[in-house]
């Protein structure tokens, strides 16, 4: 049996009102699976974090992906996976429980984040370290252009800024 051009037009529209219906979910976080959970964002618009769990066989760690309360303000990014190409230039790990601004004081790290391959062209993670460096005093694209000028100075400058980022001090002797 031949398809019409007409069968054909008609054909393509229900599949294409299926596939728009399928999606029309989004992205959930606690649907992702936990290998790509971290550096996902949520169709609502929340960073998805890859969190533990006490397992209820054995009692063993088990690794979930939730919904946190971190709103993404960059609306490109929002209902999105990072591709592994992004992940792979910008030297992070999707297994990372937590994201902390502790890697803004390796160097190595700081060079992935602040490359062309990372910076100008994957924006989701480029946000979430933006954000990061930012709670924590510093921006970004300045602290990029000082990492490529001079890494060994950035390093200092940000470690003596942000308290967050010094050691705790210790307990007082009782």
């Amino acid at each position: 049996m031949a398809f019409s051009s007409k069968s054909s037009m008609l054909l393509l529209f229900f599949s294409a009102l299926c596939l728009h219906s399928a999606m029309a979910g989004g992205i959930t976080c606690e649907e992702i699976p936990t290998d790509m959970c971290a550096f996902a964002v949520a169709s609502l618009g929340k960073r998805c974090a890859l969190e533990t769990a006490v397992g209820q066989e054995g009692g063993g760690v088990e690794y979930q992906c939730m919904t946190s309360e971190v709103v993404v303000e960059n609306v490109s990014v929002v209902g999105y996976v990072e591709s592994d190409r992004c992940v792979a230039a910008c030297g992070v790990d999707r297994r990372s429980v937590g994201i902390s601004s502790d890697a803004m004081l390796e160097p190595p790290f700081i060079a992935r984040l602040c490359s062309p391959d990372c910076y100008d062209n994957c924006p989701n993670i480029v946000d979430l370290y933006f954000n990061l460096a930012a709670g924590e005093g510093a921006y970004l694209p300045d602290f990029c252009n000082s990492h490529r000028e001079n890494p060994h100075r950035t390093m200092i400058e940000l470690s003596s800024s942000g308290a967050a980022l010094a050691p705790a001090p210790a307990p007082a002797p009782m």
